[in-house]
């Protein structure tokens, strides 16, 4: 969904720009090309496979190109260390990619049969195997049922602790049996029935609901007025996680009892772009079957004369202020 990112972050020459999630630099690319020589990239990602990739997909491009090995939690120090303390706009491509996906090493899918990782960055941290062989029923059901959304958390979760008490389970092929035995095989969706078990142990694995909560509140201090922010997420469960912060910083007139209206939201506050989100269209899900659960959303910073016009006086509700840009407190 190249097209529509771009569309939506309104990529200008000489603008300063934001990926946290660089995976191999396609998005980047174009937005560099947009940008131009006077341009500016700031690339993040913690999986350092990818960024090799990235660097080479960007030699050739014109403009300033900063690649960092990093977390998109941290968003706010490594803009803060490379000079990117203000962006005009930043985009967020979350969830696994399709090379992490397509390497069985790497323990992603079901498809292959491989070590059970599911590390984006392979260097650091615990791994899926780990989360398997350590939590009790209690937690690998919470876990199944909080992150993966799965309704039989609880059967999988006694199943998995029947199946590892006769021999470790370290390979997605075996983990990817014992689940669709414990539900009794394909669901009616088509889905393999492992794949909200996957989901969950790759979410916890990388800290992507924190990371993205981090992400989310670093990213809107950072973007400098009419700045664009765009999020692409897979699972409705980091859609329904975007959509809240963007309409809680979209604020909404509340009307008074004595007359009047007043704007409550939190600071800074943005615009809403995408009232709904963005999905691909067929030829996109043609191409790339992948496409088919992606959902697109985005905010634009307003403009000082913009959020000034928002409220007046003691009749401003503010629930948070933002503290990255001086703006007078509530």
């Amino acid at each position: 969904m190249v097209a529509e990112v771009l569309e939506l972050l309104a990529v200008r020459p000489g603008g300063r720009y934001v990926d946290g999630t660089l995976g191999s630099g396609g998005h980047a690319a174009e937005m560099l090309a947009r940008a131009g020589a006077t341009g500016a990239l700031l690339g993040i990602d913690r999986d350092p496979e990818a960024l090799g990739r990235a660097a080479a997909r960007l030699s050739g491009v014109a403009g300033r190109q900063v690649l960092v090995h990093g977390d998109h939690g941290d968003l706010a120090r490594l803009a803060r260390e490379h000079g990117f303390e203000k962006a005009d706009g930043i985009l967020l491509d979350l969830g696994v990619s399709s090379d992490q996906i397509d390497t069985p090493g790497r323990g992603f899918s079901f498809q292959a049969d491989g070590p059970l990782d599911m590390r984006m960055d392979p260097t650091a941290g615990v791994t899926a195997a780990d989360l398997v062989a350590t939590l009790d029923v209690s937690g690998l059901a919470g876990l199944f049922r909080s992150l993966g959304e799965e309704p039989q958390a609880l059967r999988v979760a006694k199943a998995v602790v029947r199946a590892r008490d006769a021999r470790p389970i370290v390979t997605t092929g075996r983990l990817a049996d014992i689940v669709s035995a414990a539900l009794g095989g394909r669901r009616g969706s088509g889905k393999h029935p492992a794949t909200r078990v996957f989901q969950a142990l790759r979410m916890a694995v990388n800290r992507e609901l924190e990371e993205l909560d981090q992400a989310l509140e670093d990213g809107l201090r950072l973007l400098a007025p009419d700045g664009r922010f765009v999020v692409i997420t897979f699972e409705s469960l980091t859609d329904r996680r975007v959509k809240h912060r963007f309409v809680a910083h979209a604020g909404r007139q509340v009307s008074l009892q004595q007359g009047g209206a007043r704007w409550e939201g939190d600071l800074p506050a943005v615009e809403l772009l995408t009232r709904r989100p963005r999905t691909a269209g067929d030829d996109e899900v043609s191409r790339n079957p992948r496409a088919r659960s992606a959902n697109v959303r985005a905010v634009r910073r307003l403009r000082p004369e913009e959020e000034a016009n928002l409220y007046s006086g003691d009749k401003r509700t503010l629930k948070k202020t933002d503290t990255g840009n001086g703006e007078a407190q509530p």
